[in-house]
């Protein structure tokens, strides 16, 4: 059986969310995001204000997890990772071409 996880942690000590799957969305929250993957860039980036979350536990427990604001925010932005998604995939086409500017030129430094 295929397994995708992740590992966040809003300050409450790291948790653990098996097979995590999105199910509710509602509302809208525009908000600042940054990723470790763009390290030192953030965009305002509108999301879904609330979220409920099904997945696992560690040890297998069902887990059902609703959320808003950052705490959804932060479940959204892993589900994307899992997904193949990148933060600048939510960008508009101009925020996109800065950022990919921006990102080849750290790469061409060095």
């Amino acid at each position: 059986m295929r397994r995708r996880l992740f590992v966040y942690d809003i300050g409450d000590g790291p948790q653990v969310v098996i097979n995590p799957r999105i199910t509710e969305t509602s509302g809208e929250w525009a908000f600042e995001e940054g990723c470790l993957s763009v390290p030192g860039l953030s965009w305002t980036i509108v999301r879904p204000n609330k979220v409920h979350l099904s997945g696992l536990d560690l040890d297998g427990n069902e887990l059902s997890i609703d959320a808003e604001e950052y705490e959804g925010r932060v479940l959204q932005h892993e589900v994307d990772h899992l997904d193949g998604t990148l933060l600048i995939e939510r960008l508009d086409e101009e925020q996109r071409r800065e950022a990919l500017k921006v990102l080849r030129a750290r790469v061409l430094a060095g």
